[in-house]
């Protein structure tokens, strides 16, 4: 036990890693409070109990992260992300607050959120590539799958709390404190930023400026069989099976009649699973594909359990087994492509995972909440039970057509990606 728990967290040896992590807590525990508060304004107050609404606000959010694809990930490689991530947590700062401020003054409106989600969406776009690039130059190579476990344990512990905390907030003071919460709580992160230690920073080359920059990094990515696997995962998982913000939402107001506080604890129950998964991964040493595909069917399962449960604690007991399942694929798949890409090019392959992962939002969240509003959230969660089978079925066929379930992910534990010059060979 003390073997696993010195692995699972070696990264904190790192003194600007264990700032980082410090502050990204802090920040995510806001961002959370955000998200809650966001839906619960559009699905109580500025709407007529719409899922329709919030699955539009979820879709307006996430779309820059195809959108912008073409020059986040370019952007993410070219420039200092040390500077980068302070332009972009600071506008996501400033949004917040500005949102907060509107809300608690009683005028917003729901075009308004439109635009403030948007806008949001548009800076998470640039920030999310940076932010997942720049884990690796705060520890060593070898320590990278478990700074990236550790980074989505960190979002999701801040999960644990932050939508109570928003709950608590919203029933005893107003929804518009939760979002000027957030804004404070990027003073973190910024702070965070600011102080690292420059000489115990573990730089990597950057992206050379030359034409057909964006172009590189889809060219890189298709070369790659088990690259090209993991994103049409990453898209039937992202488009139609990460729509827990509508699910979670419906089912709290539309089947057991709770409020706030309720959805609420319903998030945080889902964060135990996110924390367990994020742990389990960080316990690893080395991610394999044989992880994408146990995720993606313990997903399908957990999702088909949520879509059934007859009471409100085992909707949350289903959504907590969902957690541990979503965050064993999603860390695998990140691990897996930061460690099998070069370094000058991460930037852009993290940016067309986001992309790809995320992007998907704008067609998936308001089919999903059509869904809902039309045949209720049971069966909007259905859909989710349909990508996470599809998605273990990519990867099974992908396991099955190459006859070796590992990727490189073995070499570079061993060394062979910086011998290699960072090819994206099976072994």
């Amino acid at each position: 036990m003390r073997r696993w728990f010195a692995d699972a967290f070696r990264s904190l040896q790192f003194h600007n890693y264990r700032l980082w992590a410090g502050g990204s807590l802090v920040s995510n525990i806001g961002s959370w409070m955000q998200r809650i508060a966001q839906d619960w304004l559009v699905l109580t107050v500025l709407t007529p109990h719409s899922a329709s609404a919030v699955g539009v606000t979820t879709a307006l959010q996430f779309a820059p992260q195809l959108l912008l694809l073409p020059w986040t990930g370019l952007v993410a490689d070219r420039f200092d992300q040390r500077k980068l991530l302070l332009w972009t947590q600071g506008t996501m700062a400033l949004l917040a607050t500005a949102l907060g401020v509107l809300t608690v003054a009683g005028v917003v409106t729901l075009w308004e959120v439109y635009v403030f989600a948007f806008a949001f969406g548009c800076a998470a776009a640039f920030d999310a590539p940076v932010r997942q690039a720049f884990v690796g130059q705060l520890v060593e190579e070898k320590d990278l799958p478990n700074a990236v476990a550790l980074n989505s344990t960190s979002f999701n512990s801040a999960r644990l709390v932050g939508p109570a905390a928003a709950g608590f907030l919203i029933a005893g003071v107003g929804i518009g404190w939760a979002f000027l919460v957030n804004g404070l709580s990027f003073v973190a992160v910024l702070a965070s930023l600011l102080l690292l230690r420059a000489h115990e920073m573990h730089p990597h080359a950057r992206a050379a400026r030359k034409r057909g920059g964006f172009a590189e990094g889809f060219t890189y990515v298709w070369s790659r069989p088990d690259l090209r696997a993991i994103c049409v995962m990453l898209f039937l998982v992202g488009t139609f099976g990460m729509n827990f913000a509508i699910w979670t939402s419906a089912m709290a107001v539309k089947v057991f009649h709770t409020g706030a506080h309720g959805y609420g604890v319903l998030s945080s129950l889902m964060a135990v699973g996110t924390v367990s998964g994020s742990l389990l991964a960080a316990g690893r040493s080395r991610p394999y594909f044989v992880h994408l595909l146990g995720g993606c069917a313990v997903f399908a399962v957990g999702c088909a359990l949520a879509a059934v449960a007859p009471n409100y604690w085992l909707f949350g007991i289903a959504l907590a087994v969902v957690g541990v399942a979503l965050l064993t694929f999603l860390n695998s798949s990140n691990a897996l492509m930061q460690l099998t890409t070069p370094p000058p090019l991460r930037g852009r392959v993290m940016a067309i995972r986001m992309g790809i992962a995320l992007g998907g939002t704008p067609l998936g969240a308001p089919v999903a909440g059509w869904v809902a509003d039309q045949w209720g959230p049971r069966w909007s969660i259905g859909i989710g039970v349909l990508a996470g089978i599809l998605a273990a079925a990519v990867a099974a066929l992908y396991m099955l057509r190459h006859r070796e379930p590992f990727t490189l992910a073995e070499a570079v534990v061993r060394g062979d990606l910086v011998e290699r010059g960072g090819e994206g060979r099976k072994f």
